[in-house]
């Protein structure tokens, strides 16, 4: 008895190239995303005790306002004052109290413009 032939059928090549382009499509916009904004952000360690001489800062970050010790301030203002009000050397810190209605976006925004000015410590007050 003579044996069935098998045919072969040919490969198309449509589909793996459209697998190729979705696996592109997928990567670059994962990497697109991936680096929109980066903070370092650092666990709360003991650190050296405040003195009474120097004064924490308190700001309140609202959703479209922002104040500094109660003084409304415009957050591209806000990186220059800190700036201004600080002796060399000196640590000092920051309490960060969210009110109602901040997004992380803006917290994110926050704490970039934060990151370039030297001798504040910045803390977020939570919840407990």
């Amino acid at each position: 008895m003579p044996r069935a032939r098998r045919t072969r059928r040919r490969l198309s090549m449509t589909s793996l190239i459209d697998v190729i382009f979705l696996l592109l499509l997928f990567f670059m916009l994962s990497s697109t995303f991936s680096k929109f904004a980066e903070v370092e952000l650092s666990a709360a360690t003991g650190g050296a005790a405040i003195t009474s001489e120097v004064r924490p800062l308190f700001l309140q970050l609202g959703a479209a306002d922002l104040r500094l010790n109660g003084e409304p301030l415009p957050l591209d203002a806000l990186a220059q004052r800190l700036r201004e009000g600080g002796a060399a050397g000196e640590v000092r810190p920051l309490l960060i109290s969210l009110r109602d209605g901040v997004t992380s976006q803006r917290l994110t925004d926050l704490l970039v413009a934060l990151r370039g000015v030297p001798g504040v410590a910045p803390t977020v007050l939570g919840d407990a």
